[in-house]
């Protein structure tokens, strides 16, 4: 279920990113794109944080956000860059492996421990509060805010289910 789940985040996001991209070409002077840009930041940077986590290595960051935020471009491509990485992760790992409770210390110094699966876990569910925060944003800026429920998701990568 976690493979497939992070299928839908891969899809998930990737309309996200054509509907942000949508909007910048069509009102590049909008507002809200840079809060969206700002969520899409905070985003990957907790992605990477738990990706480091996840190998046992230093975190690439201080904190979960920064003070000057990266163009669209580069949020996008790391986003889909941290989307491969957790997808190909997510094909190597064992059962085993994913229940193995990790210690680590969080950005703002607490200590935490979680297994494999629930840090992954929590990456989706983290993803989706903040693809909310975006797709408001889009509504408010007159955008397109993409259907990207799981049941949307599930219906278009077997439209046999219609049936």
């Amino acid at each position: 279920m976690l493979i497939d789940a992070y299928r839908y985040k891969v899809w998930a996001d990737e309309r996200t990113l054509q509907a942000i991209a949508a909007l910048a070409q069509e009102k590049p002077a909008e507002p809200s794109l840079a809060f969206m840009c700002q969520q899409l930041n905070h985003l990957v940077i907790v992605e990477e944080l738990f990706k480091a986590r996840l190998l046992g290595v230093a975190p690439p960051h201080r904190a979960t956000n920064t003070a000057s935020v990266p163009p669209f471009a580069a949020l996008r491509q790391r986003l889909l860059a941290s989307n491969q990485w957790a997808t190909d992760y997510l094909a190597s790992i064992s059962l085993d492996e994913l229940e193995q409770r990790l210690t680590f210390q969080f950005a703002d110094g607490q200590r935490g421990a979680m297994t494999r699966q629930e840090m992954l876990f929590h990456l989706l569910n983290h993803a989706t509060y903040h693809r909310g925060a975006i797709g408001h944003a889009l509504d408010l800026a007159g955008g397109q805010r993409p259907a990207d429920t799981y049941t949307v998701f599930i219906h278009a990568a077997e439209p046999e289910r219609r049936l």
